[in-house]
């Protein structure tokens, strides 16, 4: 609830309605099945100091997130523009009218990631909320991230998807792509 608040409060403010932003929030987990949700960012940094939080797949997956600049946002008080970096997948806030997320990329694997290049491409802003955050809980492995990890097939399937959308993006968006096909091959 005290995401929503802000959040709709910083669209405002943003100017969401009339410019291309995306506003990303934070994310964070826990490894904790119970967890009394932090009531203000000193709470939440009290938390990540004392090892109750970290940053959102930092132990697997530490690229996916790492632009958002945690280290800068513990102390922001304003919201900060960061850049695009390969297999970035922020939670972010958008219009209504943005791009939709590639209907390839169902289940597990690279959705947020296609979708934030997608956003790229067309120039949007990615501001970071320094008051904002949300909290990622355990939970049981879904039922594609299962199929991703012990199939072989469907890795090779999401391989050439992956291949397929990043030619799709260089045919669209031309010179500008580039630098996604070299982000792939640099990572």
């Amino acid at each position: 609830y005290l995401l929503f608040l802000f959040a709709r409060k910083s669209v405002i403010q943003l100017d969401l309605a009339n410019t291309k932003k995306a506003l990303i929030v934070p994310a964070f987990e826990t490894l904790r099945y119970r967890l009394s949700f932090p009531k203000s960012k000193a709470e939440l940094l009290s938390m990540l100091d004392m090892g109750t939080l970290f940053t959102f797949r930092y132990h697997v997956w530490t690229k996916g997130h790492a632009p958002t600049n945690f280290a800068k946002w513990r102390t922001a008080t304003t919201p900060y523009r960061v850049e695009w970096e390969a297999d970035f997948e922020p939670y972010v806030v958008v219009r209504k009218d943005c791009p939709e997320y590639d209907r390839r990329f169902v289940g597990f694997g690279w959705n947020k990631v296609a979708h934030i290049m997608e956003l790229d491409a067309q120039e949007y802003e990615f501001t970071v909320l320094p008051n904002a955050y949300m909290i990622h809980m355990p939970h049981a492995p879904s039922f594609d991230i299962t199929k991703f990890r012990s199939n072989k097939q469907y890795r090779i399937c999401l391989k050439t998807l992956k291949e397929e959308f990043q030619q799709d993006m260089s045919r669209h968006y031309g010179f500008a792509a580039l630098k996604y096909l070299t982000a792939e091959n640099n990572s």
